[in-house]
């Protein structure tokens, strides 16, 4: 993402320092720093779309739980939400619509998977939160008292670590559609829960590309747009975590 800032105020000369003498110069510009990204307007929209993600997911939480079937919503809701990312990453100024609707999808398809792990592994859920929120504070004081630095180069590293999976994930799916393939982290078995590991450890590490896009989008002065945009990618990386979480327990619990 590029940084460089859009504001009107930042781009233009304030004052001209080549007039003719004599020349009256007007080009004052009222400063509106409400339409700046701030940290705190980016947290404050992560709130927002938290609510929203868990009023959602509460519709097939409670379709699971009262004999409903919450497939048809879960699914779609994982596809919709998958679509305005998609098209969020391209027109970032979409984002403060884009956002509201993703939570809203995304908490459709957590409701609805978490509902699926409950019942088959009672406890999960409650235990795959607290893991993700600990995760998060963990990073979050970890970016914060500058422990862990994101560089160039820890950039390289965990978007490439981060595409490898993704890539593994999409190929391992489409075989398992077209043959009898069975992907290696299906399953239960030390090498399947080693990949949840690694995975868990790599969606972690994204929270600090997170942290990183909103301070240096706070200091670059960026659009208030971006604090939807900041905000969104936090809560897709929050929610990567937790299904992840998810998967990890359900193998642990399967062993017992």
């Amino acid at each position: 993402m590029n940084f460089n800032s859009k504001n009107p105020f930042l781009n233009s000369k304030r004052f001209s320092s080549n007039a003719e003498p004599g020349t009256e110069v007007h080009q004052a510009q009222i400063i509106d720093y409400n339409q700046e990204m701030t940290v705190s307007g980016t947290i404050n929209k992560t709130a927002i779309l938290f609510l929203i993600l868990c009023a959602a997911s509460m519709v097939t939480w409670w379709m699971a739980f009262n004999g409903m079937n919450p497939m048809l919503p879960t699914i779609g809701g994982a596809i919709v939400g998958f679509v305005l990312v998609l098209i969020s990453s391209f027109k970032p100024q979409a984002s403060p619509y884009l956002a509201p609707g993703y939570a809203l999808f995304e908490g459709l398809f957590i409701g609805g998977i978490s509902a699926i792990f409950e019942l088959k592994f009672p406890g999960i859920v409650i235990n795959a939160v607290g893991a993700t929120l600990v995760t998060f504070l963990v990073c979050l004081g970890l970016y914060k008292f500058k422990i862990v630095k994101v560089t160039e180069q820890f950039k390289s590293v965990v978007v490439a670590a981060t595409l490898a999976i993704a890539t593994y994930y999409l190929i391992s799916w489409l075989f398992s559609l077209f043959t009898s393939y069975t992907p290696v982290h299906y399953g239960n078995s030390m090498m399947s829960i080693g990949i949840s590991v690694f995975v868990i450890i790599i969606a972690a590490l994204n929270l600090f590309l997170d942290f990183d896009l909103i301070e240096k989008g706070a200091k670059e002065k960026m659009p208030k747009f971006m604090e939807w945009y900041g905000a969104m990618g936090l809560m897709i990386t929050l929610v990567w975590l937790y299904i992840e979480f998810l998967r990890l327990l359900s193998k642990l619990s399967s062993k017992d």
